[in-house]
């Protein structure tokens, strides 16, 4: 039975990690989990400009993410978009420092944000 839109945002909120599907220039699968951000529908990870993630996305923006819950999974595929920290609203960069203790501003490593536009939802 397919989860409510209540369910879904609420484990977008609560949740620590999600899991993250690009695809190689090759065409194989790179898959890792990583803290983010849901905000006005969109998913938002904070990564380091030069990972495989961000190669992977700059070459072919569509992924998909899966929250970790097997029992009662949610699975986003959509596009996309790299862009830099001043992009970013700030209520997503506050989130972050709320959800993870991690104030992305000052980090000197992950200065780059991917911003997710889902475009399909699968959960049961």
């Amino acid at each position: 039975m397919p989860q409510t839109q209540e369910q879904v945002d609420k484990k977008l909120r609560e949740e620590r990690n999600i899991w993250l599907a690009s695809v190689r220039a090759g065409g194989a699968p790179h898959l890792v989990p990583i803290w983010f951000i849901a905000h006005e529908g969109l998913i938002y990870l904070c990564t380091a400009p030069t990972s495989v993630k961000v190669r992977n996305i700059r070459k072919n923006n569509r992924v998909s993410l899966a929250l970790e819950d097997g029992s009662a999974p949610v699975i986003l595929e959509g596009t996309a978009q790299v862009q830099e920290l001043a992009q970013t609203p700030p209520a997503v960069l506050d989130a972050f420092k709320t959800k993870y203790d991690w104030d992305v501003r000052t980090d000197t490593t992950y200065t780059v944000v991917v911003a997710i536009t889902p475009k399909k939802r699968i959960d049961w």
